[in-house]
């Protein structure tokens, strides 16, 4: 197989919970602070899929091993190359942005894996991961992906007003934050504009890229809302709270599932996290990025972060500072019970 694997004392691929990503240029960092959100917060076990440029290889592994052993022994992980199974690789790795596309190609490269997360390098967990896993359970017979809409208000959204091509629903979805039980995607036979029979999932993928190239803008999240338009009976469609964006606040408020539960996944596109255009944003992957493994959650991360937020209320994300704070304080409270229960376990039983 390629890629080297890491911290994997027993086959535990069946128990733990899969999570891919896809890093290339510039994105080591981003990465890092993604995966370290999702072992902060999650309980069982992960295995981390980490799809990479081979110059960033020998630097995940070198960052990876710099963690606490506390913090490793929650995870195993593999890195591979960047690999197109149909159609031109360098047409694929120069769609939208670099190396985006390979998350088309999970279902034909993870044989072995049963379910995935996907999720993009400016993504954040402020819950565990097991709360979106259990979202597997949810789908239904037919449905064999899930993926929040890309914008709540069509009159706004980007898709219902610019799209040239067929899109999912009023509004489209994003790709960001993608659960795919992959074994159905690659038994399926999908529905699809060129022939009138089914195709698969691998055969799909080329003939519609050609037939669309000059359509699309967003690149692989646009193929897969064509996709998703011609077989609507295949998506599970999760609440905006799971994919959080700039887009949802920046406009005035529009996610109701953040405002009533919190932000469970925070997705900062549009380069947020690196610029000053929404520093509510930002504040929230500094505090993550920088926050030393072993400290105390609350002192180290959620108070830097309450005072950061203070910083941000002149702008409408920084105005509704419950709606970033809500779940990621619950999750924390979660945490730290878990850490004294165990703690006092430990000692009752001497």
């Amino acid at each position: 197989k390629p890629g080297e694997q890491k911290h994997s004392k027993e086959p535990s691929s069946l128990q733990c919970m899969h999570l891919a990503v896809v890093a290339c240029g510039d994105r080591l960092e981003e990465t890092l602070t993604m995966l370290k959100s999702a072992v902060l917060f999650s309980n069982r076990r992960l295995c981390f899929h980490i799809f990479a440029e081979d110059s960033l290889k020998p630097e995940f592994e070198e960052k990876l091993q710099e963690w606490p052993s506390s913090s490793t022994k929650k995870f195993e992980y593999n890195i591979y190359p960047i690999t197109f199974s149909v159609g031109n690789a360098q047409e694929w790795k120069k769609l939208f942005k670099p190396c985006a596309a390979q998350r088309l190609f999970l279902p034909v490269i993870l044989k072995e894996v049963d379910s995935l997360l996907y999720v993009d390098t400016d993504v954040l967990f402020l819950r565990p991961i097991d709360d979106i896993w259990h979202m597997l359970k949810e789908f239904n017979s037919t449905q064999l992906a899930a993926m929040a809409p890309e914008h709540e208000i069509p009159k706004i959204g980007w898709y219902s007003r610019f799209a040239r091509h067929p899109y999912y629903g009023t509004t489209g979805v994003n790709s960001g934050v993608m659960l795919m039980n992959l074994t159905r995607i690659r038994n399926t036979q999908f529905k699809n504009s060129m022939i009138p029979s089914g195709l698969t999932w691998e055969e799909m993928l080329y003939p519609l890229y050609q037939k669309y190239k000059n359509y699309i803008t967003w690149g692989d999240q646009d193929l897969l809302n064509i996709i998703f338009y011609f077989n609507p009976e295949c998506l599970y469609v999760f609440p905006c709270q799971w994919n959080y964006r700039p887009d949802h606040c920046m406009y005035g408020s529009n996610c109701k599932g953040a405002e009533e539960e919190g932000v469970s996944i925070l997705h900062g596109n549009r380069g947020v996290y690196h610029d000053d255009k929404q520093p509510t944003f930002k504040a929230l992957y500094e505090v993550i990025r920088d926050f030393p493994f072993e400290d105390n959650l609350f002192q180290s991360l959620y108070y830097p972060l309450q005072s950061k937020f203070l910083d941000t209320v002149h702008t409408l994300c920084g105005r509704i500072p419950q709606v970033f704070l809500k779940q990621i304080e619950k999750t924390m409270k979660k945490v730290y019970e878990n850490r004294v229960i165990v703690y006092l376990g430990a000692n009752h039983r001497y």
